[in-house]
């Protein structure tokens, strides 16, 4: 849909089609509800706040890592936030408090500092109150990318098995649990063994559970059949206990491209270099420090030990972005016409830990942000100015 209006929309643009969106939910709530749990979006993913109101139709809660995105999701998505943080500071911990429904904390020593407050506010408050979590490490985890792996040996998450006693600190109700990055259901079972080897014996003292993120459900190949049984003989096992799961990309993926323009084509030994409108450092992160080359339509992907042999066939280009790092590109592409200057390029499934991750290096302009809505209307939501930058040096 997004080529029948790629004239009206301003480039560069991150483009969310609506229809893609409203897709994932629906799949997203079946499955929350076949497996009987609660899927709660993770704002580190994914938290464009002008489109709650399409997410609200589907869930009711959300997932933060840090003040900002726990009033995000009090104030804008209209719902307090379950929030976990590697490390809470006297500073926030009142409003964290305010915009919590739960709070986990990330080790017996944050526990013992903030737990107190937390007492507190649930005897004076007039709402529900307050859940109060650990974070905990199985050990375990089938990440290959290191930058991502939260179990990591010696990485500073989460509560090891051997640091608890029998009976659980005073007013801890649930278990945290992040393995996983963009992982499929087997993963998930397999992770789910050691989990439970290392920790059920606590089960009995907990109300919730949360699975944490990762679970790439939306993708074309993940079996979400095969999650809701492993889901359904969990709680089978572990009845009382609420099981919460808070993936961020699976709510985006593959919702909408990056549209960007070629502004200069360079030859270089003969590498031909298409320089965009955008960055890759700044508008996707991800692309180098996963790293992974995003699909780009009308162009073949190819393979890295091919760059060499593909540069000097024709139609060929490695895409460079606007940055004066030098290791601002990626390559290489090989479309199926010849590029020229002004012309549009399709970055696909450019929604999830993107417009999160997206900085000003260099004072950059940031994309504009859009919506194409199911009746093919576009609707720009954020266009970004000189005075953003400025904002952000003062």
């Amino acid at each position: 849909m997004i080529e029948q209006h790629i004239n009206e929309i301003p480039s560069p643009c991150y483009v969310m089609e609506e229809a893609l969106l409203r897709r994932n939910l629906q799949l997203i709530k079946n499955v929350a509800e076949e497996a009987g749990v609660e899927i709660i979006l993770a704002f580190k993913a994914f938290a464009l706040w002008k489109t709650f109101p399409i997410f609200r139709e589907y869930i009711s809660h959300t997932t933060a890592s840090s003040l900002y995105e726990a009033r995000l999701a009090y104030e804008k998505f209209g719902s307090k936030a379950h929030t976990y943080s590697p490390a809470y500071t006297e500073e926030d911990f009142d409003d964290i408090m305010r915009c919590s429904r739960c709070i986990t904390f990330n080790s017996l020593g944050q526990y013992q500092r903030f737990a107190d407050k937390v007492r507190d506010y649930n005897i004076n408050c007039s709402d529900e109150g307050i859940s109060m979590g650990l974070r905990v490490n199985p050990g375990y985890s089938e990440i290959t990318t290191l930058i991502y792996n939260p179990c990591a040996p010696g990485g500073r998450f989460g509560v090891r098995a051997s640091e608890l006693s029998e009976t659980l600190p005073e007013g801890i109700e649930g278990f945290h649990i992040h393995c996983l990055c963009e992982n499929d259901s087997h993963t998930f079972e397999r992770t789910l063994q050691h989990i439970e080897e290392k920790y059920s014996k606590w089960f009995s003292q907990l109300k919730w559970i949360n699975f944490g993120g990762g679970h790439l459900m939306t993708h074309k190949d993940y079996d979400t059949s095969h999650l809701i049984t492993v889901l359904q003989g969990f709680k089978s096992r572990y009845p009382w206990l609420k099981v919460i799961m808070e993936p961020g990309s699976a709510f985006a993926w593959q919702t909408g491209p990056l549209l960007a323009s070629v502004v200069d084509i360079v030859d270089n030994e003969g590498i031909k270099t298409a320089i965009l409108d955008i960055s890759f450092t700044c508008h996707t992160p991800d692309c180098l420090e996963m790293p992974y080359k995003p699909d780009i339509r009308h162009a073949e992907t190819i393979d890295t030990d091919d760059e060499v042999s593909a540069s000097s066939s024709g139609n060929v280009y490695r895409l460079g972005g606007n940055s004066c790092l030098s290791g601002d590109f990626m390559g290489m592409w090989k479309f199926d016409h010849p590029l020229h200057i002004g012309e549009r390029l399709i970055l696909e499934d450019m929604i999830h830990y993107t417009t999160v991750k997206t900085n000003m290096f260099n004072g950059i302009n940031h994309p504009s942000i859009g919506l194409l809505h199911t009746d093919g209307n576009f609707e720009l939501l954020r266009k970004y100015t000189y005075e953003d930058y400025q904002n952000r040096m003062d």
